[in-house]
């Protein structure tokens, strides 16, 4: 990745040295607004909503992270005994999980997961942080669930958050959901980008669901969702589990 494409990384890397930094993210509809910074992916487990702290009490033997930015997820993980590993696109993010502690991290896109990692790996997979988006988009999911699948054992389970859509009557959104629907995609699709200073990340997709239309997507794959936690602000964390 060239270095100025790793807007992410940039923010989180000048956060965790300087206690500074912030993030841009930019829509494909032309709609720019900052994140909530980098500060969030360093968050401690008081931080995090109930559905997160409800779900982290389900994780088994070894866990892959996801998106694990900064390492806030598999730090803990650890700290709780289990085996990590973590992934993430984002060298920068990489960097900082290993100063941070984490000696198994990779730079890895989730899709080619099953080409880091051995087949039945792993018993736990997260994808906290609302990191089911990373699925991309409708089409792009059952790619990304299948090398997921591969990487975790018959009896494995996936950790995944998300947001539903839905759960706004803010305009901004309604009328992004209203253009994905005359274009063919799910009213949750992001088309995005992360800027930083004179950093930019590529576009990429980024996926937003209901509990309802969770299923939908998981219904071309090998996992069903079999247990829901609900949090604030229309977030959710729900267990994923393969189908016998």
């Amino acid at each position: 990745m060239d270095p100025h494409e790793d807007a992410y990384g940039q923010s989180i890397r000048d956060y965790h040295e300087h206690g500074t930094g912030f993030e841009i993210i930019e829509r494909d509809d032309g709609h720019i607004a900052p994140s909530r910074g980098p500060a969030m992916y360093f968050g401690d487990y008081d931080d995090w909503g109930t559905d997160e702290q409800t779900a982290l009490g389900h994780l088994r033997e070894s866990v892959l992270d996801v998106g694990c930015g900064a390492g806030r997820h598999t730090l803990y993980a650890k700290q709780q005994g289990h085996e990590v590993a973590g992934i993430d696109v984002s060298p920068g993010a990489v960097a900082v999980s290993r100063d941070r502690g984490l000696d198994r991290v990779e730079q890895c896109d989730v899709s080619d997961v099953d080409e880091a990692f051995d087949s039945d790996a792993f018993e736990t997979v997260l994808m906290l942080g609302v990191n089911f988006g990373l699925v991309g988009t409708g089409e792009t999911a059952p790619t990304v669930l299948s090398a997921l699948a591969t990487v975790t054992t018959p009896d494995g389970w996936i950790l995944a958050q998300s947001r539903d859509p839905h759960d706004t009557d803010e305009p901004q959104y309604q009328e992004y959901h209203a253009f994905n629907r005359d274009r063919g995609r799910l009213p949750g699709a992001l088309r995005i980008r992360a800027r930083y200073k004179t950093y930019a990340t590529p576009w990429f997709d980024y996926l937003l669901v209901s509990p309802t239309e969770m299923d939908r997507v998981l219904a071309e794959t090998d996992w069903a969702r079999t247990e829901t936690w609900q949090g604030e602000g229309g977030l959710y964390t729900a267990m994923l589990e393969k189908e016998k």
